[in-house]
């Protein structure tokens, strides 16, 4: 029997028995970073002091925070990246792998090449980072030559547009993207016209859809931008979000919600994941950009970008916390009564001080 989660989603994106169709239901590429993450630190060390964190994690962080976001809801997942054989490799692959489900086998280990790492120290709601890393040993043209078939890409756009993009949409699929923080702080507007040609959704924080459209109202950034991009979610941190769909004429602006937040790595990309979800599902754009709000605040609360991503357990036991309140914030969240089932034992993982234990032979 079907659950009221796979009744509301179609059976597709939550069943294990094959389905006809794609192979996945979205596909990544990019980079996979090991993070540490360091939070409870009263303040930056200052040059030549040292200072204690109470807390300690490690996780997969870069591209693995998106794709483990979205494994979490259940979205059959692919990732392209290149893997380094050393123990930080042999960790990244073994969590995404065998612990979140994500399919690597578009993936390849590289001897000789060493796994990109970032020290992360969380603070006062923000974090501040330092990362090492080489330029992968493979491009992501390589590794997908040709893609598998899927229903979705997301794509962090940059100077130039992969061969496998293209390909898999002239195999149907939707294209998702991001775009990063230009350094040069330019935001030339044709230089992103240009790299988003093609896609369908677009997903900016408020600096990059103000920066780009040279507009400081975010909602105007937002119709500006979907002038290229059918459909245009600019996300405001701990504000919530605003969202527009130039094919339907939806609107939909989501305040943020009122939680602790412990460490907000990657909740920009739990927030993707749930759009992503409710978009293949068919949701009206306000309860997509609802959920992918509940999803990034849930994810805040926990330390370590890709393993602190909630699960469908972590959302029922919220709505059954909050549900019953009547505040006007949450009444946008009662679709969720459809959604959920009425109770899950779910579990998820969270960011652990170890980055592994290997046991003696």
């Amino acid at each position: 029997m079907q659950t009221r989660v796979q009744r509301r989603l179609g059976v597709e994106l939550v069943s294990t028995e094959p389905q006809p169709g794609p192979d996945l239901d979205i596909l990544l590429s990019g980079t996979v970073f090991l993070d540490i993450i360091f939070t409870g630190l009263a303040h930056l060390p200052e040059p030549g002091t040292e200072v204690w964190a109470t807390g300690l994690g490690s996780s997969p962080g870069g591209i693995a925070n998106l794709a483990v976001a979205l494994s979490r809801l259940q979205l059959r997942t692919g990732l392209a990246a290149a893997f380094g054989e050393d123990a930080y490799g042999d960790f990244c692959w073994d969590v995404l792998a065998n612990q979140e489900g994500v399919d690597l086998s578009h993936s390849r280990r590289f001897y000789g090449w060493h796994s990109p790492l970032t020290v992360s120290m969380a603070i006062n709601k923000d974090r501040s980072m330092v990362t090492h890393g080489h330029a992968s040993p493979v491009c992501a043209d390589e590794l997908l030559d040709p893609p598998p078939r899927t229903r979705a890409c997301f794509v962090h756009v940059d100077m130039h547009a992969d061969k496998w993009v293209r390909a898999a949409k002239q195999q149907g699929a939707l294209l998702f993207a991001d775009v990063g923080w230009d350094p040069t702080e330019r935001w030339e507007p044709s230089m992103l016209r240009e790299l988003l040609d093609g896609y369908d959704v677009f997903l900016p924080n408020s600096v990059e859809a103000t920066g780009y459209t040279r507009n400081e109202d975010p909602r105007k950034a937002a119709a500006a931008l979907a002038e290229i991009v059918p459909v245009v979610v600019v996300t405001r941190g701990g504000n919530g979000a605003y969202a527009i769909d130039a094919n339907t004429g939806e609107e939909a602006e989501v305040r943020g919600l009122n939680v602790a937040s412990l460490d907000p790595t990657g909740a920009g990309d739990v927030f993707g994941a749930g759009f992503v979800l409710g978009t293949l599902a068919g949701w009206p754009l306000t309860d997509r950009v609802h959920f992918a709000n509940l999803c990034a605040a849930l994810s805040v609360q926990h330390f370590g970008g890709s393993q602190s991503a909630p699960g469908w357990g972590d959302i029922a036991a919220w709505w059954r916390l909050v549900g019953r309140r009547d505040e006007r914030e949450l009444r946008g969240y009662t679709f969720l009564n459809d959604l959920l089932p009425s109770h899950t034992d779910t579990q998820v993982r969270r960011a652990s001080a170890t980055i592994g234990l290997r046991g003696i032979s």
